[in-house]
């Protein structure tokens, strides 16, 4: 074999581990972002959850908490009023009008359920004659499903939903009545968050023993002392994100402010 052979070999045989040494890291760093942004998405939805019942919990008591005891306990055990708003316009003698607003408590739902889960209305896409639904209560309804039809002019229409969900209840009409662009034809209701989740899990991060850092406290907003909360993750996943750094996108995943009057999240921006 002449040195010629020998040299093709070698040069062949190197630009192999090279090529392979290449592959191998830039699939590394691709694994590696994976698994960052998996760990990332989880911890922004436990982050989702928490902010919800905080919202809720402050709904009812006035003020957030910062002890997770609590916040667990509410979501377990507490009750949420059903609120109905109502306004009445009186004419007055000299002209004017005066709004008068009615609050009326129609009951109560528990936490865990305000918390969890959202409810949808679908409304009618136009005005038309009804020409019948196409699901019934208790159905899951899919996005871009038929959930009913409409008679418009000449034309059928069978608007899709825009939601997936539940149906738990239909409004009682009979195929020719009318009905007007807006009306409520339908109610929906979905789960926001897992509902198995295991709440005495609730203040760590997951897949970590590491709890999140919450503060709650007040902020004079022209002399008036407000509530202020702020969530955020302790050990940040991504090698982007430090405490230090004051870019928005390097900064711990965190909801709230510990001085404005704020309850999104740094992800939301």
């Amino acid at each position: 074999m002449n040195l010629t052979k020998i040299l093709t070999f070698v040069l062949f045989g190197i630009s192999i581990f090279l090529g392979y040494y290449l592959y191998s890291g830039v699939q590394k760093t691709v694994n590696d972002r994976k698994m960052v942004e998996t760990k990332e998405n989880a911890v922004i939805e436990k982050l989702k959850m928490i902010r919800e019942a905080e919202i809720v919990f402050q709904e009812v008591n006035g003020r957030y908490t910062s002890n997770w005891d609590s916040l667990i306990n509410f979501i377990e055990h507490g009750q949420v009023a059903i609120i109905e708003r109502r306004e009445e316009l009186i004419q007055k003698e000299y002209g004017g009008e005066e709004v008068i607003v009615h609050i009326d408590t129609l009951g109560f739902t528990s936490a865990r359920e305000r918390i969890f889960k959202v409810t949808y209305n679908v409304n009618a896409a136009d005005n038309g004659i009804f020409m019948g639904y196409k699901v019934k209560v208790g159905d899951r309804a899919v996005k871009n499903q038929r959930g009913y039809a409409l008679k418009i002019g000449d034309k059928i229409s069978e608007p899709p939903f825009i939601e997936n969900g539940f149906i738990s209840s239909l409004t009682p009409l009979n195929v020719g009545d009318m009905v007007k662009k807006g009306q409520i034809l339908m109610t929906l209701w979905d789960y926001k968050f897992n509902p198995d989740v295991d709440l005495n899990r609730l203040a760590f991060k997951p897949g970590s023993q590491t709890k999140f850092d919450i503060f709650v406290g007040k902020v004079d907003r022209g002399g008036i002392m407000v509530d202020v909360i702020e969530v955020k993750d302790p050990t940040p996943d991504s090698p982007f994100r430090s405490e230090a750094n004051e870019a928005k996108n390097r900064k711990p995943l965190r909801f709230g402010s510990r001085t404005d009057v704020s309850t999104s999240g740094n992800w939301e921006s």
